[in-house]
């Protein structure tokens, strides 16, 4: 990454305007080599009939910081990622609090690239563990 983990920060930030990360209030904390974290709140507007984190969010948690992450191994004037398959294991509930998403990378291939993300809550304990595979994508010219 030729990026500061502010620059990557503010960016990511940045480009949630209108979508669905912003609807979730998923926010981009920390940053380095290898890795993206977000924290998504967990309150009624992400639970499942049962008052439990719903693992839709949880999934979108996932695909938001790892589809994220490898936006920093791309030229994006160049390029663009495209989620072609996730995975997700949901390992324990939560009701409240938040949830952090960490993307690290697993193989940085020139086409593809494969994220683990693990979902903890604020005592670190392991709520969902997601596989995410990009697709890097030459754009196309006008």
């Amino acid at each position: 990454m030729n990026y500061t983990k502010e620059q990557i920060l503010e960016r990511c930030n940045q480009f949630t305007k209108n979508t669905l990360m912003e609807t979730l209030k998923i926010e981009y904390i920390d940053a380095g080599e290898d890795f993206l974290t977000a924290k998504m709140p967990v309150n009624p507007a992400v639970h499942q009939p049962m008052g439990l984190l719903h693992g839709g969010a949880s999934v979108a948690l996932a695909e938001s910081v790892g589809s994220a992450a490898s936006f920093f191994f791309i030229d994006p004037k160049e390029q663009e990622v495209r989620g072609i398959e996730i995975s997700a294991n949901h390992l324990k509930s939560i009701r409240e609090g938040y949830v952090f998403g960490t993307a690290r990378i697993i193989h940085k291939g020139r086409s593809i690239h494969l994220w683990e993300i693990k979902i903890t809550d604020e005592e670190g304990n392991l709520i969902s563990l997601c596989k995410l595979t990009n697709m890097v994508l030459d754009r196309k010219k006008s």
